[in-house]
């Protein structure tokens, strides 16, 4: 399979290059890599699918939300997270599904948060959310039998300057993860959230 990895630079996009790289065509994309995609920019979107052309699957491993104590967020705050998590993330099935196979998948990526909660991450739970929700629905219209799941892990075990606002969370291993971008990719479901903890 052409498979593309937006945020492929990061730990999670490593995760799931390594891991699919073996046995598959691996695009890496990233804000400043050899492919180049903003996925606050629909245009940006649309030049890297005419760059790349048409890919049997779509991985994004991308999306930053402010961590601050709930008094102190402000409509900025919340804006900003949920375009640049989930809008942007949302964009790329939007756009992307005209540029993928029949039969082709999505996987988006979500995290721990949608689901637990901790100190200073009300955006980061509002943006899983949001984004486990849209993957649930976009599973039942999508066309052409395309489908789409979310990776949705705890606190990596890699990410060692996190492990201190994730108190008691199992720390789950880069290459666990990687095996459930497999799993989305390689298998057969939609509208799952593969939820590592």
């Amino acid at each position: 399979m052409k498979i593309l990895i937006v945020g492929a630079n990061g730990l999670l996009g490593s995760a799931a290059a390594s891991a699919l790289r073996e046995r598959h065509e691996v695009i890496e994309a990233s804000r400043s890599g050899k492919v180049a995609v903003d996925l606050s920019e629909p245009d940006s979107i649309q030049r890297m699918f005419h760059e790349v052309g048409t890919v049997d699957a779509v991985i994004s491993c991308t999306g930053s939300v402010p961590f601050k104590p709930l008094a102190e967020l402000t409509d900025k705050d919340f804006r900003a997270g949920f375009e640049d998590k989930v809008l942007g993330q949302v964009n790329l099935v939007q756009i992307g599904a005209s540029h993928i196979t029949d039969g082709g998948s999505f996987t988006l990526t979500t995290g721990v948060l949608a689901r637990e909660p901790i100190l200073t991450g009300a955006a980061a739970s509002l943006a899983n959310g949001a984004l486990e929700s849209f993957v649930m629905a976009a599973a039942v219209e999508l066309p052409r039998r395309i489908r789409i799941n979310a990776v949705s892990p705890s606190v990596l075990a890699e990410a060692t300057g996190y492990h201190d606002y994730f108190p008691g969370f199992s720390q789950v291993p880069a290459e666990t993860v990687g095996r459930a971008y497999v799993k989305s990719v390689e298998g057969i479901q939609t509208g799952q959230v593969y939820a590592l903890d």
